[in-house]
């Protein structure tokens, strides 16, 4: 009965790979999204605001000083005149430039008037984040040119974090809403959907947190299930571990699959260590792009309640220390990008260092170090900012 019983199961499992065949490929992942989303849920939560938002009224370390730079800049001018284009061009390396610098800067202004306005409670500061997003809603239709989809991972990896901010705890009312909802929709969503898989990583990377922001503003369980899918099998190959083997994966869905493809794609690296990025040898500051994304994308998860950091966190884990060793000064070894490496890692460090360290206990000593030297974290114009002031030391 038991080799009977096995035979049958044998056949049906035989059968099910062949109506998987038939239909396309295997079998789709679990669904990520959660039955209903959490607001605000993108990057920071309710509850992370006002864990920080105590600790500055407090007047607590490092919150005090990185609330007073935040407020200080200006992207938190009262005063700022947002500048919408219809067509935003970004070519390579942003040029041309018609549009890119104040689509991008507008988004952080945007999230940091939000911000304030969580922490001071002035209203002054949810209309001028309103005012922003408004502006553009109501004017872009498109992004043109090779940067494009880069473009929009950038500035839409931004604006959900400032609308969910806005329409969930600002109660005097957004009207522009659901226009601003049918940008990201229409606009930003089929640029960043289907990811980058031939680009290097922190294109695809920061185009899914862009994609997944997006859905959780947009209640789009659809898309969030993609943009997770895309993610999680991004990661393994941006982020090398000893357990994938003598190779780095290659990007799914991508003609990059031979050997010498796959070093070529590797800035030129023919050895591999634990937490070894695919943009290590390029320079740390677009590594650090795509580590950045790799935490946010986590922890909106968290947030989320499908929390992603347990099949991610061993190779965020050594990512940020391998990286933050030579930033903190280890000597390179000859192995290493010929022996030299460009460094500049920026203010990425302070979302994963806290979900790591300070949430699961992971020792992270490299990067502790260059993270607490760094603080308080500003803004790199692009999509980090003020992670400091929203993430460092933040149990919630």
């Amino acid at each position: 009965m038991a080799r009977t019983r096995t035979a049958l199961l044998s056949v049906l499992a035989l059968l099910a790979g062949l109506l998987s065949l038939q239909l396309g490929g295997p079998a789709p992942r679990a669904t990520a999204a959660p039955a209903a989303f959490t607001h605000p849920g993108v990057l920071v939560s309710r509850a992370q605001l006002d864990y920080a938002r105590s600790k500055v009224q407090a007047g607590q370390q490092p919150w005090k000083a990185a609330y007073d730079d935040m407020l200080g800049s200006s992207y938190a001018s009262l005063s700022r005149t947002p500048g919408p284009r219809a067509v935003v061009e970004c070519g390579s390396s942003s040029n041309p430039n018609h549009g890119c610098t104040e689509e991008r800067q507008d988004a952080i202004a945007a999230y940091t008037d939000a911000l304030a306005w969580y922490f001071t409670r002035d209203s002054r500061y949810a209309k001028k984040s309103i005012e922003i997003m408004d502006a553009w809603s109501s004017t872009i239709t498109d992004h043109t040119n090779s940067n494009a989809p880069l473009q929009s991972g950038w500035s839409g990896a931004t604006w959900p974090r400032a609308a969910e901010i806005i329409k969930y705890t600002y109660d005097g009312g957004w009207p522009g809403a659901g226009r601003f909802a049918t940008m990201l929709r229409d606009v930003y969503l089929p640029e960043v959907i289907n990811g980058a898989a031939t680009k290097n990583g922190n294109w695809e990377l920061v185009m899914t947190e862009a994609a997944i922001g997006i859905a959780v503003f947009l209640d789009d369980r659809s898309a969030y299930d993609k943009a997770v899918s895309t993610y999680l099998d991004r990661v393994p190959a941006y982020v090398y571990l000893t357990s994938d083997g003598d190779l780095p994966k290659p990007p799914a869905d991508s003609s990059i699959d031979t050997e010498a493809e796959i070093i070529k794609y590797w800035q030129g690296q023919s050895t591999f260590a634990d937490g070894l990025a695919q943009e290590t040898c390029r320079d740390f500051g677009h590594t650090g792009w795509g580590i950045a994304s790799i935490a946010d994308i986590a922890e909106t998860s968290r947030i989320q309640g499908q929390d992603l950091y347990p099949k991610i966190q061993d190779r965020l884990r050594y990512a940020l220390g391998f990286h933050t060793a030579y930033e903190n000064g280890t000597a390179v070894p000859s192995w290493l990008c010929g022996g030299s490496v460009k460094k500049g890692l920026d203010q990425v460090t302070e979302v994963g260092f806290n979900a790591l360290h300070n949430r699961l206990g992971i020792s992270m000593s490299n990067t502790q170090k260059y993270t607490e030297a760094h603080r308080p974290s500003g803004t790199d114009n692009y999509f980090n900012a003020w992670t400091t002031l929203t993430h460092a030391d933040n149990p919630s």
